[in-house]
C-alpha cells in the first residue's frame, strides 16, 4: 500500500506537478546570479515554471480529449441523447459534456445545435453548464494542484450542478422562453463520416494549435496575476478578504468570477497563488467556476438564443449552485487537502 502510494505521489508531484521542472528553473536563474529571494526573481520563476507546465499540460490533454471527442461530434452526440428520456439523459448530457471545448463561448454553439435539433431544453442545458465547468482536462490540472481528492470533488460536484440545473429547467417548462429562431431551425441530421485513425490524429493535432492560440493569451494573463498574488500581495491581505475570518468569501469570490472571461487553464494559475496566500479552498474553487461558467461575454452570447427569464434562471442555477459548492468544499478543506 505504501508504494502504491508513493508512486501516486509521484505521478501528481513530478508528473502532473512537474516540480522538477520549478526547481530546474530555480537552479538555472541562481546560475544566472539571480537571487531567489528576490521578489521581481520569485516572480519570474513562477511565471516561467507555470507558463510552461499548463502549455505542457495543455498540449497533451487536448491532444487525448480531441482524439476521443472525435468519437462524438454533434450528430452522434444528438443521437446518443435522443436515446435516454428524465434524468438519465440530463446525467449523459452532463457528462457528454466533459469531452467538449474547454471555454463557455465554445459550448453555446453547440446548445444552439442541440436545442434546434428537438432534444428537450433540460438536456442541452445539463451539457451547457458542465461543458466549460467540468471537463477532462480540468480534472488533470486540478489533481496537479490541489490532489485527487479535490480534483474528483470539484468534477462530482460540477455534474450535479449540471444535471439538478438542468432537470429543474426542464420541470419549470421553460421552451417558450427560447428565441423562436432556434425553435424555428432545421432538424436536419447529417450523417457523421467515417474517421479513420489517421484522421482523428490530424483532427486532434489541430485541435491542439486551434485551442493554444485561443487561450494562450489567457493562461499568460492568468500566470501573470498569479505571479503577483504569490509575490506581491501580503498574505494576511489575501486571507482577510477569501479566508476563514470571512464568512463571505465565496459570494464574493463567485460575483469576482462573474465578469471575467478564462477557461479552466488561465484560472488555474490564479489558483494556485491564492490558495498559498492562504484562501480557503472552496471560495478559489467558486471563483475558477463562476469564471469558466458564468463569463459576461458567454452570457451575452446566450442572450442571443434565450430570453432575459430564462437567461436570468440559468445565472441563478449556477450562482446558487457555485456558492453552494464552495461552501461545501470549505468545510472539508480539512479532510481532502
Amino acid at each position: 500500500m505504501q508504494s502504491v502510494k508513493s508512486a501516486w505521489n509521484f505521478i501528481q508531484n513530478q508528473v502532473l506537478g512537474m516540480r522538477w521542472l520549478n526547481e530546474l528553473i530555480g537552479n538555472a536563474l541562481a546560475a544566472l546570479g539571480l537571487d531567489g529571494a528576490n521578489r521581481w526573481v520569485g516572480s519570474l520563476q513562477f511565471f516561467l515554471y507555470d507558463v510552461i507546465k499548463i502549455v505542457v499540460l495543455l498540449c497533451v490533454l487536448i491532444f487525448i480529449i480531441s482524439y476521443i471527442q472525435s468519437y462524438f461530434p454533434p450528430e452522434r452526440s444528438k443521437k446518443i441523447l435522443g436515446n435516454f428520456h428524465g434524468v438519465w439523459a440530463n446525467i449523459l448530457a452532463a457528462l457528454l459534456g466533459t469531452v467538449t471545448p474547454f471555454c463557455s463561448c465554445s459550448s453555446i454553439p453547440l446548445f444552439i445545435g442541440f436545442t434546434s435539433a428537438g432534444l428537450p431544453l433540460g438536456v442541452t442545458f445539463s451539457f451547457l453548464i458542465s461543458s466549460p465547468m467540468v471537463d477532462l482536462g480540468s480534472l488533470m490540472l486540478l489533481m496537479s494542484i490541489f490532489g485527487a481528492k479535490v480534483a474528483v470533488l470539484y468534477v462530482l460536484l460540477g455534474l450535479v450542478i449540471a444535471v439538478a440545473g438542468g432537470t429543474l429547467i426542464e420541470k419549470m417548462r421553460m421552451e417558450k422562453h427560447v428565441e423562436s429562431f432556434i425553435l424555428a431551425a432545421g432538424k436536419v441530421d447529417i450523417q457523421s463520416p467515417q474517421l479513420s485513425r489517421r484522421d482523428r490524429l490530424l483532427y486532434a493535432k489541430d485541435q491542439v494549435v486551434s485551442t493554444f492560440k485561443k487561450v494562450f493569451p489567457y493562461i499568460l494573463i492568468g500566470v501573470g496575476i498569479g505571479a503577483v498574488i504569490h509575490n506581491w500581495i501580503p498574505q494576511e491581505w489575501v486571507a482577510a478578504v477569501l479566508g476563514s475570518r470571512n464568512p463571505f468569501g465565496v459570494v464574493l469570490a463567485t460575483v469576482i468570477g462573474v465578469p471575467m472571461y478564462g477557461d479552466i487553464f488561465g484560472t488555474i494559475p490564479i489558483a494556485e497563488a491564492l490558495l498559498g496566500k492562504g484562501a480557503l479552498l472552496g471560495s478559489i474553487l467558486a471563483f475558477m467556476m463562476a469564471v469558466t461558467t458564468l463569463s459576461l461575454p458567454s452570457m451575452i452570447m446566450l442572450r442571443k438564443a434565450v430570453k432575459p427569464r430564462l437567461l436570468a434562471l440559468f445565472i441563478a442555477i449556477c450562482t446558487v449552485g457555485i456558492i453552494i459548492v464552495g461552501y461545501v468544499f470549505n468545510a472539508l478543506q480539512a479532510y481532502i487537502l
